[in-house]
């Protein structure tokens, strides 16, 4: 049970509880102006510092971000399993530590309940250590691995208005998962954890799959796993490739001196073309020459005669005889020309048909070396061969892999809707081997709802194995207003405390925000604070709740006696009179 609740700050009004239920009161008083509001007095600073205590990660938004509360320390003195003398849990924000006393993280012997190390002194854990510890002692939760949460199940012990507790009676803030909120109170009530836990494993599977389902349209993100179809034609060509290039290298002959060979080649290639080029000079000269040859011939000069004739000069015999030995002149010149054209086109004859036969020779070695080539390689090209082989098999073993998700993902819808339905058949036959606990949450739930509506209504709390995940239903049959909503959260709230306190799955607290009392008419605040007080002297529970005091005052109309449950200090609406004793 939960001692006290205190801070170094003198201002802080130091809470101290007692078994049974306990009622945080806040007042109104004489001084008090119709612009005082009870608002910010404390009452759910209270259940804040509960959970601060006792685990909670801080946010940056949270009560704790405030400056003036950044210094000072909060110390919460509760009993603890299996120790004899009450532990001190003290916190401050300006550090990441917990500080024990004694040591509970060092739990004793639990064949000796009734063993205090001495010698247990005061530690610091860390967050996380101290979480494992509440898990492990608090629950009774067996391994730092379990799927059981600590935090979740003291969130439905200790719920917090600001987290959205007060929505549902099955979930314990908003955003909530409904697979982990099942796993909680699967703890809690005594259920088969494991199978509720599975439901978790495919539903997280079964988005995954939604996801890569959407994937694969994407242009982009469609090539990293793509359609079966599709994959299975590009392995067929892949593996196509590899088996033509494995051919290769098995018909691989490697060629001694082969880059010798190859250079060899390239030079005869090199100097036949050369040969060709010369050629096609000379074959150019040649018919040049040919041409020349043609028009070697001695000009006419008979038409001078025609000219002197015409001109009637008639020519003497000393001018004939000297063109006449003009005219054997240019004969001769003209007949060595022709010799010598002829000489030359001989020589460019033999030279083309030298080169002919040199290129000849030369193409039989160039087709030689070309033809070894062709039956082998060099050691470098074989081994060029052998690093695409395995780049290919890279590919292929990639594209195979692709092919598997492909189909993993094209028949997980398949598997994940049979697993379902086996995992539902599973958990109805569980809750059936296990309809004595089952029976004993829903008649308890009956028994208290019944309390505060009568006899006349039959308010049940329902177990059933559905498809998707196991579904627990809580009703009071009535008008289904806001105040019947938060006393089904009340019922099964405290259904819940005192089904895990039984069997020595959870604390020996309940904590309520006055929140939970809104909107309920005075006769189920009346009904709700008396089974409390009756549930938690039978149990030997303690229950914790805050009020003001106009619904406190309904609820005694009614005939609901609250001097003995009233904790002290009594909060007020007053600048020093709220919890912190400050305003901040």
């Amino acid at each position: 049970m939960l001692r006290s609740l205190r801070s170094d700050d003198e201002r802080f009004k130091a809470l101290h509880f007692r078994p049974g239920l306990n009622l945080l009161i806040a007042d109104r008083t004489d001084r008090s102006a119709d612009t005082d509001s009870r608002n910010g007095v404390g009452k759910t600073s209270t259940v804040e510092l509960l959970h601060y205590l006792l685990g909670a990660t801080t946010r940056k938004s949270s009560l704790w971000s405030h400056k003036a509360l950044s210094r000072h320390r909060f110390r919460l003195v509760m009993d603890w399993p299996r120790w004899e003398k009450p532990v001190t849990i003290e916190r401050r924000p300006a550090s990441p530590k917990i500080y024990l006393q004694p040591d509970v993280s060092r739990h004793p012997d639990f064949h000796h309940p009734g063993h205090l190390f001495e010698d247990a002194l005061a530690a610091e854990v860390t967050l996380k250590d101290w979480q494992w510890v509440i898990e492990r002692d608090l629950y009774r939760v067996t391994s730092p691995d379990s799927p059981v949460s600590g935090r979740t199940l003291l969130s439905f012990a200790i719920r917090r208005v600001d987290a959205g507790g007060f929505l549902q009676p099955t979930s314990s803030f908003s955003g909530q998962s409904p697979h982990e909120a099942m796993i909680s109170l699967s703890h809690l009530f005594g259920l088969d954890v494991g199978l509720v836990t599975e439901y978790r494993t495919l539903s997280q599977q079964d988005a995954t799959r939604k996801k890569l389902v959407e994937a694969t349209k994407d242009p982009v993100w469609g090539k990293i796993v793509g359609r079966s179809a599709e994959l299975r034609g590009e392995i067929t060509a892949v593996e196509q490739r590899i088996a033509e290039l494995r051919e290769q290298i098995q018909r691989f002959q490697v060629v001694p001196g082969y880059e010798d060979l190859r250079r060899e080649a390239d030079a005869l290639d090199r100097q036949i073309r050369e040969l060709r080029d010369l050629d096609e000079v000379e074959r150019h000269n040649l018919q040049q020459m040919v041409r020349a040859t043609t028009d070697a011939a001695e000009p006419d000069d008979r038409y001078l005669e025609q000219a002197f004739q015409q001109l009637n000069v008639v020519l003497n015999g000393e001018v004939r005889r000297r063109f006449d030995e003009v005219r054997a002149f240019h004969e001769t010149v003209v007949r060595n020309r022709e010799k010598q054209l002829r000489e030359e086109t001989d020589r460019l004859e033999r030279r083309l048909a030298e080169r002919e036969r040199e290129r000849e020779q030369l193409g039989q070695t160039l087709a030689s070396i070309l033809q070894t080539l062709n039956q082998g390689g060099a050691l470098d090209a074989l081994t060029s061969l052998q690093s695409v082989l395995a780049r290919e098999q890279a590919t292929l073993e990639a594209l195979r892999n692709r092919f598997q998700a492909a189909q993993t993902l094209e028949a997980s819808r398949r598997e994940i809707e049979a697993r379902r339905l086996e995992l539902e058949s599973a958990l109805a036959d569980d809750l059936n081997d296990r309809a004595e606990i089952t029976s004993e949450v829903s008649r308890l739930f009956n028994v208290f709802a019944r309390r505060l509506y009568g006899q006349t209504h039959n308010p049940y709390l329902a177990f059933e194995a559905r498809k998707q995940r196991l579904d627990i239903e809580t009703r009071i049959d009535a008008d289904g207003s806001r105040g019947i909503h938060n006393m089904v959260i009340f019922c099964f709230d405290l259904t819940a405390a005192v089904i895990a306190h039984r069997h020595g799955r959870g604390p020996d607290f309940l904590v309520h925000d006055s929140h939970l009392y809104d909107g309920v008419d005075e006769r189920q605040v009346s009904a709700a604070l008396q089974l409390a007080a009756d549930v938690m002297a039978d149990e030997n529970m303690q229950y914790i709740v805050t009020m003001n005091t106009d619904d406190l005052r309904k609820a005694e109309a009614k005939g609901f006696d609250p001097g003995p449950h009233v904790i002290e200090p009594r909060l007020t609406d007053q600048p020093d009179g709220g919890l912190f004793g400050f305003r901040f």
